[in-house]
């Protein structure tokens, strides 16, 4: 009996700490996993209207590409020992630009201007270009980012605006390359860069694909523009004009400036053969097709 008071006490001391044990903090609440990287929504692009049948949905991308046409010229791979260069040709009163590929030199913009004078290939004067730039135009010198360049005495016996045109091929073409960043034109006094003749430039500016290139689903399409909110429109025919695949990706820039775009875009072809590029501007008015840019190619057939 004299043992029961402290059988109670004892009883009563384990009772407390178990209530202070269950009053005791447990850490932080768990946490649900934070994303490595934060993911845009994507919006699923609607199918214009008038797609046929089969045809691709468009696709929409976001432009990649650099903010002003490639300033360089591309080497190919290494053992082929040549050489890409862009020309820019005249075309209902602007400069558009294609390439050639020929074989190394270490004079590169004299190859450019030779090339420039000796003209389109018979698939780009059929797409409407042609060279307004004369055999003989020389580059003297590169320093300091101005190429001085010694053009014949008949450079000049034409009206204004086919003379501007005429150095606006020059200057745009030479200044592909990384250490040219302007034009000088011995015995005028005219000094020029890209940015005196960015008027020159259609809305639209295809740098790729080439005229005559041979393309491979998905088409990467890419240049510069200056169109309604920045969005360029795309679409791939076949030989007979059938729209084979569609799309669109934005610009840079849009609505009163010049931005840079970049595209793929992919088509479906049972055999391979001739077909078109079609870059274009959809009107805010009426949702036509407007400032139409057409590139042929020679598309391979799609598995």
């Amino acid at each position: 009996m004299n043992r029961l008071p402290a059988l109670l006490a004892a009883l009563a001391l384990l009772l407390a700490g178990c209530a202070d044990a269950r009053s005791g903090t447990l850490g932080p609440a768990p946490r649900a996993a934070t994303p490595s990287t934060a993911t845009a929504p994507v919006t699923a692009p609607t199918t214009p209207p008038g797609t046929p049948t089969g045809v691709p949905a468009p696709t929409a991308t976001r432009s990649t590409g650099p903010v002003t046409p490639p300033r360089t010229a591309t080497p190919s791979p290494a053992g082929t020992g040549s050489v890409t260069v862009q020309l820019w040709f005249a075309r209902a009163g602007v400069v558009v630009p294609t390439r050639r590929t020929r074989p190394t030199t270490v004079a590169t913009s004299r190859l450019a201007l030779a090339e420039l004078a000796a003209g389109p290939t018979s698939a780009e004067a059929a797409a409407g270009l042609a060279t307004l730039v004369p055999a003989g135009v020389e580059t003297v010198r590169i320093a300091e980012g101005t190429a001085t360049v010694a053009p014949p005495e008949s450079f000049a016996d034409t009206d204004a605006r086919t003379l501007r045109l005429r150095r606006a091929q020059v200057v745009w073409t030479l200044t592909q390359f990384p250490t040219v960043r302007r034009v000088a034109f011995a015995g005028s006094g005219v000094v020029l860069a890209r940015t005196d003749l960015a008027d020159l430039l259609a809305p639209i500016v295809v740098t790729e694909p080439a005229i005559g290139q041979r393309v491979a689903g998905p088409v990467t399409v890419a240049g510069t523009a200056d169109v309604y909110e920045a969005t360029v429109s795309i679409r791939i025919l076949d030989g007979s004009g059938r729209v084979v695949g569609t799309g669109f990706t934005t610009a840079t820039c849009g609505s009163g400036c010049r931005g840079d775009y970049r595209g793929g875009v992919a088509y479906r072809l049972a055999t391979a053969g001739p077909g078109t590029v079609e870059v274009y501007e959809v009107s805010p008015r009426d949702g036509s097709r407007t400032h139409v840019v057409a590139v042929p190619v020679l598309l391979a057939a799609t598995t």
